[in-house]
């Protein structure tokens, strides 16, 4: 395999890293190239830094693993979100909000992408398809919040992405914008003055980033959104729920309590979606209440965020059982300690 195709050469710091890289590591390449075929692969070198040994976090989210051909249980669109999708490259699933895909591509093809079945398949979605959805917003009064997603939004030219986002913000009726990205934590150098000085002109604009490891907090990542920060864009994180990543409360509770370090608000934890090619990655739902229960008290709630598991119907929050009795009369509750405390329903 020439790995070096394979890896995403926009991060100019460094020349693309030798091909023999994971030759090194006692990575099967035969099984990448068959497995790529159906699933692209792509690395960013920053990313490909971060990985310290075959099959630590950072390598299994960014390394094809011969199981995603071996996955016979999932289906390719399990949110169904091509029931929802009126015009192309626009999901319509919420009364009052919408997915706007801006992009076919991102920095890095993570291995358990809900959209696995369409990310990369194109070298581009044509701005003018993304001007035809925008005009689905514009026609429906009722859509007051988009979410700017794809593929990654931040790899849209700045002239590209400004162009987005002046046709959304021109919209009478669309208050929120929001911008689902991964690139502060595998392209950090993505973000540059250019870029926040764009983004700051479009507020009220809202980022969701995706992290999913404490090893993706760098002083790199950090700078990033603190630049996406001190540009007065309030920073999100969602996390899926990854066996073998993640699926550990240290592991999680020092994710979520240093991406506030870092000006990020823990935002979601999700269950990983049933998607055609992530069985591997999949954990029981008990596993994430375990962590939610872990977290709550044991560590500040600002970095408590929620669990979600997202279907066909949209996201549903999952919490551990903390109401234990509820009547005319009374409540019974229980705290993180599982003490448990009856108060007068007054």
């Amino acid at each position: 395999m020439n790995c070096n195709s394979e890896i995403d050469s926009a991060d100019a710091t460094e020349p693309p890293p030798a091909s023999n890289f994971f030759l090194d590591l006692g990575t099967n390449v035969k099984e990448i190239e068959r497995i790529k075929r159906k699933y692209p692969m792509k690395i960013t070198p920053y990313y490909r830094r971060l990985i310290k040994s075959k099959d630590d976090p950072i390598y299994k989210q960014s390394v094809p693993d011969i199981c995603e051909l071996q996955d016979i249980k999932n289906a390719e669109d399990p949110l169904h979100e091509e029931n929802y999708t009126p015009v192309p490259y626009l999901v319509h699933k919420y009364p009052d909000r919408v997915l706007l895909l801006v992009s076919s591509t991102c920095a890095m093809y993570c291995r358990f992408c809900t959209r696995k079945r369409k990310v990369g398949r194109i070298k581009q979605i044509p701005l003018e398809e993304i001007y035809k959805a925008i005009s689905y917003i514009e026609e429906h009064k009722e859509v007051r919040d988009v979410v700017v997603s794809g593929g990654d939004p931040l790899l849209r030219t700045d002239k590209e992405l400004e162009s987005i986002l002046s046709r959304l913000r021109a919209i009478p009726h669309l208050e929120i914008i929001r911008i689902g990205t991964r690139i502060p934590c595998v392209l950090p150098s993505r973000i540059t003055k250019h870029l926040v000085n764009m983004l700051k002109k479009f507020h009220p604009l809202y980022m969701n980033i995706h992290f999913n490891h404490p090893s993706e907090v760098t002083p790199e990542s950090a700078k990033a959104c603190g630049m996406l920060a001190d540009a007065g864009i309030p920073l999100g994180s969602q996390t899926v729920l990854l066996k073998g990543v993640n699926d550990d409360v240290t592991v999680m509770k020092s994710l979520m309590q240093k991406l506030l370090q870092i000006r990020v608000r823990p935002y979601y934890i999700y269950q990983c979606d049933e998607v055609k090619g992530v069985e591997h990655f999949k954990t029981k739902f008990d596993k994430g209440i375990e962590i939610m229960k872990q977290l709550q008290g044991y560590t500040s709630g600002l970095a408590v965020p929620k669990f979600v598991i997202d279907g066909p119907g949209g996201k549903v929050p999952i919490s551990p059982d903390y109401l234990k009795r509820l009547d005319e009369n009374e409540i019974e509750i229980c705290n993180y300690k599982d003490e448990r405390y009856v108060l007068k329903n007054s």
